[in-house]
């Protein structure tokens, strides 16, 4: 409750401000906290694999990932609206870790500038296990979710928890991360046949390929990922 009308009322807060850059404090631009400079900055992902998300070089063709090709992922597609950089990787991370919704409202707004050609079905926002939700106070995955799901006009279903508290997967390789995320979703009710999972960050993709094992195992037929950013 106490987290439910702090957040009301920081939002009212926004709406009262004048728009100002969260990356430089100059005025905003656009209808966003963000100025026209800092937006010509940002580091769009899009020119990458549509299996994985995986930034290529530019003068590669914007198709298929060796990587996705000698070991297929279980999802059908990933989009990611930026790559894991400067200015965005700061702004993920006063979100994610400092409580600052302003910059978590921003990053959805701009994800809502790069919407998947896929996208069409219920968007599944990762879920935080409960101690850590307990601590950090909030979800961020959700908070990014709810704007596109309502903007979009899609179901949000969370019928996917965290049953058990992993390490935080920034810390650990791409094998530890793996082994990390073993049994560590469970589903409480059966998924829609076709889902959209929405995350703030995408590294090796571990999390989100446990997660979609997991649905799979109950009946999911279709996933698709949808991420804030992915790291190159």
């Amino acid at each position: 409750m106490f987290h439910a009308l702090a957040r009301a009322l920081s939002w009212l807060a926004l709406q009262a401000l004048p728009l100002h850059c969260l990356v430089c404090s100059e005025p905003g631009a656009d209808g966003l906290d963000l100025c026209r400079a800092c937006h010509a900055a940002l580091p769009w992902n899009d020119h990458a694999c549509p299996v994985c998300a995986l930034p290529l070089p530019e003068n590669e063709p914007a198709v298929c990932c060796g990587a996705c090709l000698i070991d297929p992922p279980l999802q059908a597609a990933a989009a990611a609206t930026f790559v894991y950089a400067p200015p965005v990787d700061q702004l993920i991370l006063r979100f994610k870790f400092h409580q600052d919704l302003a910059a978590g409202r921003l990053l959805s707004q701009l994800m809502l500038r790069r919407v998947p050609a896929f996208l069409t079905e219920p968007l599944l926002p990762m879920p935080l296990h409960r101690k850590r939700l307990r601590k950090r106070g909030y979800d961020q995955a959700l908070e990014l979710t709810r704007p596109l799901a309502r903007e979009m006009c899609l179901p949000l279903w969370q019928g996917l928890v965290r049953q058990r508290a992993t390490a935080a997967q920034s810390e650990l390789g791409a094998e530890a991360r793996q082994r990390n995320m073993r049994d560590a979703f469970a589903v409480r009710s059966a998924p829609p046949k076709a889902l959209t999972l929405v995350d703030d960050v995408m590294t090796t993709g571990a999390t989100l390929q446990a997660a979609v094992h997991s649905l799979h195992s109950h009946g999911l037929r279709r996933a698709t990922l949808w991420v804030c950013a992915r790291t190159p």
